[in-house]
């Protein structure tokens, strides 16, 4: 169920916000075979629940997402539960205090069921954790659900929650949207807080929402923006006026021929309701990511190269740790200078369009435990194919969303990525909302008969939206 569905049967008094939560808990236990929870906080959640139904019951309605089940990935701070950031290196660790972002949902009515699993400190795509195992993909779980934020991503594509928060420093929320089928927001670099989130990068670490549909990301973003704006609310009634860019090369290379013709068909369906569709030049995206890979080397390594006790992190994490130590720190300032000129190359790409449309990643989701995928002729690593389309909107700091347009021949989902200029979230929640109306694509169903009721209109309080 969407949030606008769950907040329809709360508010018509169809379902307690308490028996929502034992319903909720009672499916993640039964139906979760994915591995999506490091913890489960069933009796905390089941306390605010009641909460939430006694606020209810005085008339105190905290807006959309009041009584609506989510779980964080387990960076976050949360007061008195454990944040292992999917390490040993914290398996001790229980904050005093909660994430802002958490504190922002729970303030805003939402109530978390516990801390969802991930790739080890979130340095990874494909959520295979070494200490607390792989999370499998809800849609085949044979295949990995991309990462860093695959937990998330999975209870969500699994239809057992409308929404979960993630990070993302090089692809990690939008790299599981486009391999589970769902939706996922990296907001522009500093619209939503990162305190009392375990960092990766500081210069590239982004925080977002994956929902089952554009309104549950746009609904998120609502609670936890922390740069405020005048939002729109309605889809639009059709494309007329909008300017939809097109990369001529570099975002279109290297990309499977299905994941590339389902890309290309959500833009033809703009254009056939009135889109204009420009083929525009944008740098060099192996340039971009090359500049990109040695900022989050030298900060992740500056965060961790001072825990000397290898024990404590897998091979792989460990290996980029050591891997940062070795770049100088001239290369280093290189890069940042590089930001700059890259930025002002795509800050020229915005006077003629208003989103970009390319493929979030450039194929479907692998198969688990693949060092390599297959991209045409082209053998591939799996971390830099998944990471190619989507890291230098990190090192850029531009707002990008993923989005299911489709499968391929496997069933997979093929991800559409729209990126917009920066604190034009609005803007690009509206444009895709309108194009998934379009694309009728369907969510996996949880299947609860109350998943069949129909959405209801916007309310009036949706700022995204």
């Amino acid at each position: 169920m969407t949030i606008r569905e769950i907040g329809a049967l709360l508010r018509g008094r169809k379902i307690s916000c308490v028996e929502l939560m034992q319903q909720t808990l009672a499916d993640v236990k039964e139906r979760d075979k994915f591995n999506s929870l490091i913890t489960v906080t069933a009796d905390e959640a089941l306390e605010e629940a009641k909460e939430r139904d006694g606020e209810m019951a005085r008339g105190v309605d905290r807006g959309p997402l009041h009584g609506v089940p989510t779980a964080h990935k387990d960076l976050f701070y949360t007061r008195g539960v454990r944040t292992t950031g999917g390490s040993l290196l914290y398996r001790e660790f229980v904050p005093d205090h909660d994430a802002e972002v958490v504190r922002l949902l729970r303030e805003a009515g939402a109530v978390s069921i516990g801390k969802t699993n991930l790739h080890e400190l979130a340095y990874g795509i494909t959520s295979d954790n070494p200490h607390y195992g792989a999370v499998l993909n809800p849609r085949d779980p044979s295949r990995i659900p991309g990462g860093s934020s695959g937990g998330s991503a999975s209870l969500v594509a699994a239809g057992l929650l409308p929404m979960c928060l993630g990070t993302d420093t090089g692809g990690s929320i939008r790299i599981p949207a486009s391999y589970c089928g769902i939706t996922g927001l990296k907001p522009t670099y500093g619209r939503v807080s990162r305190e009392g989130v375990l960092p990766l990068a500081h210069g590239l670490d982004h925080v977002g929402p994956l929902g089952s549909c554009v309104e549950d990301c746009a609904l998120t973003m609502n609670a936890i923006a922390e740069v405020r704006d005048e939002y729109s609310r309605e889809p639009l009634p059709n494309f007329r006026g909008v300017r939809v860019g097109v990369p001529h090369h570099s975002l279109f290379d290297r990309v499977d021929d299905e994941v590339a013709r389902g890309v290309r068909e959500a833009v033809e369906t703009m254009r056939g309701r009135g889109a204009a569709v420009v083929k525009v030049a944008v740098p060099d995206l192996n340039e971009v990511n090359a500049a990109t890979l040695v900022v989050q080397l030298v900060e992740a390594s500056a965060i961790y190269t001072n825990n000397v006790d290898a024990s404590l992190f897998s091979e792989n994490f460990w290996g980029l740790i050591k891997q940062g130590e070795l770049l100088a720190g001239h290369e280093y300032v290189n890069a940042q200078r590089l930001r700059a000129v890259f930025g002002r190359a795509f800050a020229a790409v915005w006077a003629s369009v208003d989103v970009l449309a390319v493929p979030t990643t450039p194929v479907t989701a692998p198969p688990l435990k693949a060092a390599t995928v297959q991209v045409g002729q082209d053998t591939e690593e799996v971390r830099t194919a998944s990471t190619r389309l989507v890291r230098a909107m990190n090192f850029l700091g531009l707002p990008a969303l993923s989005m299911p347009c489709g499968n391929a021949g496997n069933g997979m989902p093929i991800g559409l990525q729209l990126i917009a200029p920066a604190f034009k979230e609005p803007r690009l929640l509206q444009i895709a909302r309108t194009l998934e109306r379009l694309l009728n694509y369907a969510p996996l169903s949880s299947g609860r008969p109350e998943a069949s009721i129909a959405r209801q209109p916007p309310s009036s309080e949706s700022r995204f939206v």
